[in-house]
C-alpha cells in the first residue's frame, strides 16, 4: 500500500486530520443517484443527471463551510496520574466549542491495549460553551505508560461531512498493584488478621516497650499492677507493654519463571506485590525498618532500610513496575548478596513458589549461615489444581493414575518441608485470596513472640 492510500486509510480509522463524508450524505446521494439513472429511462438527459449531482454536491459543501472550525475547538485530558490495577478510573476530557454552531462528535482516545477501552465516545456540545465528557476505564497490567494523542471527529450543521482532528496531549501513567487489601489494613488492622484471637502489638507480661498506664481490666496479669498509680487514684490502674519498635523487616519477593503462573485474578507475581505492600504497610505502621529486594536470576530492585510510612511510597514506585522474568530464580545468588547489604539481624520474608525453592539444595547452604543472624520465613501460594487432584474421585483407572501421581508430589513436598523446618527454616502456604492476611499475620505474630 502506497503512502498516500495510507494515510487515506488512516483517516477513516481515527488517524490524522481529515474530511469525511457521513453516513446520512452517503445514503442520500446514493438514492438521489439511483433515481436519476433510472430516469435516465424516461428520457432524462445525462447533462441533468451530472448538474444535479453537482449541485448537491456544492450543497454539501456549503454546509461543511459553516461549520465549526478545528481552531475553535479546544480539547483537553485529564488522567489519573496513579491506577491501581484492576480498578475502574474515570478520565475527564473537557471540550471548549468557540464556534456558533453545535456539535456532535465522536472521540477515540489512544489509551494503551492493554487498557478496557469504551471507543468511540459519543457525545454532543452547544455552541459556545465549555463542557467536561468522561468515561470509564481500568489498566491489567501494572508500568509505566505514555498517552499522548487523542482523535477526534465531529459532524458539520446539518450532518453531511465530519472533520476530524489528532490533538497531541502528553500525559503518564503509573498502573501500581492493586492496594485494596493494603488500605483494608490501614482502616481496620485487627479485623484484617486471619486469627480473630490474635492482638496486634500485645506481648508476655512485662516485657518489651512500657506505653501507657490503663484502668485494670478482668484477664489482666497481676503482675502488671502499677502500684503506685493504683494508691494515688485509688483505682486499680495496670501497666501497658508493646514489643520493641525498630526492628528490621526484609521483604524478599521473587520474579522468576514460576511466578508467573495464572490464578483466579492475576498471576503469583502480582499477588506477591500485594501481599508484600501490605507487610509494608504493618511494619512501617508499628514503627519497623523495611526494606525490599526484588530478584530472579539477578537482583532487579532493592530498596534499603528505612522506616516511616513516607517509605511506602518509595517502596511502592521501586516496585511497581517489575515484571516476571522467563529465567529462573538463583536464590543462592539473591541469598549471597543479602549476606552482603543486610547486617543487622531481620526478618527475612520471602514471597516464593514453594515447590520451586525446596528444590534449590544450593540454597539450604546459605540460609544455614543467615539462620545464625536472620529469621527466615517463606510464603507461598497453594497449588489448587493439585490439592484439586488429590480430592478427586478415582473412577477410571486414569484418574486413579493422576490421583496417585498428586499424592505423591504431596508427600514428596511435605517430606522436603520437613527437611528444611528442621533447620529452623520456616515455611507456610495459603490460597491466593488469604496470602496478604497470612503474611500480616505471622509477622505480627513473630513480633509478639518476641522471636526477633
Amino acid at each position: 500500500m502506497t503512502k498516500p492510500l495510507k494515510n487515506l486509510w488512516g483517516r477513516f480509522l481515527f488517524q490524522g486530520r481529515g474530511i469525511l463524508p457521513t453516513q446520512k450524505f452517503l445514503i442520500v446521494y446514493l438514492i438521489l443517484s439511483i433515481g436519476l439513472i433510472i430516469g435516465t429511462i424516461w428520457g432524462i438527459p445525462w447533462s441533468v443527471v451530472i448538474l444535479l449531482n453537482g449541485l448537491v454536491l456544492i450543497g454539501s459543501l456549503m454546509d461543511l463551510l459553516f461549520s465549526a472550525r478545528r481552531s475553535q475547538l479546544i480539547i483537553n485530558r485529564t488522567l489519573p496520574e496513579e491506577m491501581e490495577r484492576g480498578l475502574p478510573y474515570n478520565v475527564q476530557i473537557t471540550i471548549t466549542n468557540a464556534s456558533g454552531s453545535p456539535i456532535r462528535f465522536r472521540l477515540v482516545d489512544e489509551i494503551p491495549q492493554s487498557f478496557k477501552r469504551p471507543f468511540s465516545f459519543h457525545g454532543s456540545l452547544l455552541s459556545d460553551t465549555t463542557s467536561v465528557f468522561q468515561y470509564e476505564t481500568e489498566a491489567s497490567v501494572r508500568g509505566k505508560y505514555e498517552v499522548n494523542k487523542l482523535h477526534f471527529r465531529y459532524k458539520s450543521v446539518i450532518g453531511l461531512w465530519e472533520k476530524q482532528a489528532t490533538v497531541e496531549i502528553a500525559d503518564t501513567v503509573k498502573v501500581i498493584p492493586d492496594l485494596t487489601e493494603t488500605k483494608q489494613y490501614l482502616e481496620g488492622a485487627q479485623q484484617f488478621l486471619l486469627y480473630e484471637g490474635l492482638r496486634i502489638r500485645k506481648q508476655k507480661s512485662g516485657a518489651g516497650e512500657f506505653t501507657k498506664i490503663r484502668n485494670y481490666v478482668v484477664g489482666d496479669d497481676p503482675r502488671k499492677i502499677n502500684w503506685r498509680q493504683t494508691a494515688k487514684l485509688r483505682e486499680v490502674m495496670s501497666n501497658e507493654y508493646e514489643p520493641e519498635h525498630g526492628k528490621y523487616i526484609t521483604l524478599l519477593i521473587d520474579c522468576g519463571r514460576m511466578m508467573g503462573a495464572e490464578l483466579t485474578k492475576g498471576n503469583r507475581l502480582e499477588k506477591a506485590l500485594e501481599a508484600a505492600i501490605t507487610v509494608a504497610a504493618a511494619a512501617l505502621k508499628n514503627g519497623d525498618y523495611v526494606s525490599v529486594l526484588a530478584f530472579s536470576k539477578d537482583v532487579k530492585v532493592f530498596v534499603p532500610p528505612a522506616k516511616g510510612m513516607e517509605h511506602l511510597q518509595t517502596i511502592l514506585h521501586s516496585i511497581y513496575n517489575i515484571q516476571v522474568d522467563s529465567n529462573e530464580s538463583n536464590y543462592a545468588a539473591i541469598l549471597h548478596y543479602l549476606q552482603t547489604v543486610q547486617k543487622k539481624r531481620s526478618l527475612l520474608l520471602l514471597f516464593s513458589d514453594v515447590c520451586t525453592f525446596l528444590h534449590e539444595e544450593a540454597a539450604l547452604i546459605y540460609l544455614k549461615r543467615l539462620r545464625r543472624r536472620h529469621l527466615f520465613l517463606m510464603i507461598g501460594i497453594e497449588d489448587v489444581t493439585l490439592l484439586a487432584r488429590i480430592k478427586d474421585e478415582p473412577i477410571t483407572v486414569q484418574s486413579a493414575m493422576v490421583k496417585s501421581m498428586a499424592q505423591q508430589q504431596m508427600l514428596i513436598k511435605k517430606r522436603e518441608k520437613l527437611k528444611w523446618e528442621k533447620q529452623g527454616l520456616q515455611m507456610i502456604e495459603t490460597r491466593e485470596e488469604k496470602l496478604a492476611a497470612a503474611a500480616v499475620t505471622h509477622y505480627i505474630d513473630i513480633m509478639n513472640r518476641g522471636l526477633l
